[in-house]
């Protein structure tokens, strides 16, 4: 599943006041004032109403009579919505955040390979070197690189042909997209295609225990090269523990 952000009124103003909420821009609790979006969004009272309609869909808004429309607790929101995910990550994600999505990742991308390994298709293995080669291409291109590491990582999850396990792909993709577009940004990281080379060439091979080896040194890896961007970029705000955070 590959998320963009939506277009049209209504999608901007999903997107925009999506971000408000998720920044923080409007704590729990707090009421909403429909009129004041439609100033300063310049929009129809129309798409605003249907906007919140979305929002509270995903657990952020809820309306009340005599109250109105007020904020949710975050323990209320679908976290593991896709537009969520991608709004925690796209401006300055917390290192919470970072380091959910890091287990997360390690908990479901080993178990996918160990499946991928013993069910994945001809069709699934040429899915996973398709990417491996727009990986190679990609160069410097560092947007390339994202969407091509992003469809191999997905293709791995398809490959392991569980339905619920494939629907993980939104917080893989929240959490690649995050690490990548950090790391591959600042120009700042190792070359992770024979990892990937290596991952590809044990699900190939039908070798469960060498896929799920491959996987955790491609996340070992991912996670140096983000913590070596972020010492580098914010040297006063290394962590003072003798462990970096770990964030695939």
């Amino acid at each position: 599943m590959v998320t963009h952000p939506p277009k049209g009124l209504h999608g901007q103003a999903v997107e925009e006041l999506g971000r408000r909420i998720i920044r923080g821009d409007y704590p729990p609790g707090s009421v909403v004032d429909p009129v004041k979006f439609e100033t300063e969004l310049g929009v129809s009272k129309t798409v605003v109403r249907e906007a919140l309609r979305v929002l509270a869909s995903k657990g952020l808004l809820e309306s009340r009579q005599k109250r109105g429309t007020t904020i949710r607790p975050r323990a209320d929101w679908n976290l593991l919505d896709s537009d969520l995910l991608r709004w925690q990550g796209s401006s300055a994600p917390t290192d919470g955040f970072l380091e959910d999505l890091a287990e997360v990742r390690a908990i479901v991308e080993p178990a996918g390979a160990r499946f991928a390994a013993a069910r994945r298709t001809a069709a699934d293995l040429d899915a996973m070197r398709q990417a491996l080669d727009a990986m190679a291409a990609a160069g410097a291109d560092a947007d390339a690189m994202v969407e091509a590491d992003l469809a191999f990582h997905r293709a791995l999850l398809e490959a392991a042909h569980n339905e619920l396990l494939s629907r993980m792909e939104v917080v893989i993709e929240a959490g690649l997209r995050v690490r990548d577009r950090i790391v591959h940004g600042a120009r700042h990281f190792s070359d992770s295609i024979p990892v990937h080379q290596e991952l590809l060439d044990a699900v190939e091979a039908g070798d469960p225990d060498a896929a799920v080896a491959a996987v955790e040194s491609l996340l070992a890896q991912a996670s140096d090269d983000l913590a070596a961007v972020q010492a580098r970029e914010d040297p006063d705000d290394v962590a003072t523990d003798s462990q970096p955070k770990e964030v695939p």
